[in-house]
């Protein structure tokens, strides 16, 4: 059995800007930084809903692999191997790599979920070992028949981070990172703000906005109807540099999401000391303290126009909890951590058993 070979399937190119594609980045790199040789896959085609060319080329990888690989497969790209992976599980030694279930997705009607609920909890049964980003991860995949002791969750890394500047005077900075799709709940948050409008702040969104171009044209449009072009700022997606100068200027990071696997931008602004706004449940929870901001239920937009009030007009308060957030950055895993809890993850995978 080759102990050596680790083929690392990711879906569409590692060098895109979202949470899950930064974690692959970063295990992937420390990964190879102990010594490990990766063989990375950037699988092309369409996920989840795969065309042919993600599952033609899902199928070549799959083949290619020596007898006793370890192949980690990221959950997104998983549906592309739907009609070849029971094929090879006695061969391989096959782990999934989840970061929230695909059916948790929002935006899904009742047959896409359904349909990918379906086809998830069956390829689940078809992989050695399952990865998770979080503990609430873990937890949701009770309902796909997953038995907890065959789950290891390995949290992201964080990098340390100078504590923001802020804006000192004028209009408090509320920052945003987060792609522009509906899980990311910018319309619940533009809604809020706009029940804010008589308070002193401004917004900038940073994330790409052609993931979902029916959503991103939802929010330009809410923006534009509620009067707060001059108030809120669009900037697409940013690079490292750009995104650090705007963690830096930032006095509060709010990110309204109906669901995080972990949510990454959370302990990012934790590491820079911004107090957060946020929303949901399980992972969010798990990230954030309640000393470091306030989460709000999701879909509660009274509540959520409360704790931004709360934190644009009071200063102390949020020098409380953005004191409260860079204790907590600070407990936050490394990459480097993150890296040596995956590849001990990796250590015990047998190939599937029936």
């Amino acid at each position: 059995m080759d102990r050596g070979t680790l083929i690392f399937v990711v879906p569409g190119s590692i060098e895109q800007r979202t949470g899950g594609t930064l974690y692959d980045r970063h295990i992937v790199n420390g990964l190879r930084e102990t010594g490990q040789a990766v063989t990375l896959v950037e699988l092309p085609g369409q996920f989840p809903f795969c065309d042919d060319v993600a599952k033609s080329e899902a199928d070549a990888v799959i083949r290619a692999a020596p007898d006793g690989a370890r192949v980690v497969i990221d959950g997104l790209a998983l549906p592309g191997f739907a009609d070849c992976l029971s094929d090879h599980r006695d061969r391989l030694r096959l782990t999934a790599l989840i970061h929230h279930p695909l059916a948790a997705e929002s935006g899904l009607d009742d047959m896409a979920r359904n349909a990918l609920f379906a086809l998830e909890r069956g390829m689940l049964r078809d992989v050695a070992g399952i990865i998770t980003t979080s503990p609430a991860t873990a937890r949701m995949l009770a309902d796909y028949d997953v038995a907890a002791d065959r789950i290891t969750t390995v949290l992201p890394g964080t990098d340390p981070a100078p504590r923001a500047t802020g804006s000192a005077v004028g209009s408090v900075r509320l920052l945003c990172v987060a792609t522009l799709i509906a899980r990311k709940g910018h319309l619940r948050l533009i809604s809020a703000l706009a029940d804010c409008a008589g308070l002193d702040w401004r917004l900038d969104c940073l994330g790409a906005a052609d993931r979902d171009p029916a959503v991103t044209a939802a929010i330009r449009e809410a923006i534009k109807t509620r009067g707060l072009g001059d108030r809120i700022t669009l900037h697409g997606e940013a690079d490292a540099a750009a995104l650090a100068a705007a963690y830096d200027a930032a006095d509060v990071f709010v990110l309204a999401s109906a669901l995080e696997g972990y949510g990454m931008a959370f302990a990012e602004a934790l590491a820079h000391g911004l107090p957060v706004i946020g929303s949901g449940d399980g992972a969010v929870r798990d990230t954030v303290p309640p000393e470091a901001g306030i989460i709000v239920p999701v879909g509660d937009h009274d509540a959520l126009v409360a704790a931004l009030s709360r934190m644009v007009t009071d200063p102390a308060f949020r020098a409380a909890k953005s004191a409260g957030a860079r204790a907590a950055g600070a407990r936050l895993p490394d990459w480097p951590m993150a890296a040596r809890h995956f590849a001990r993850a990796l250590d015990p995978v047998p190939a599937a058993a029936r």
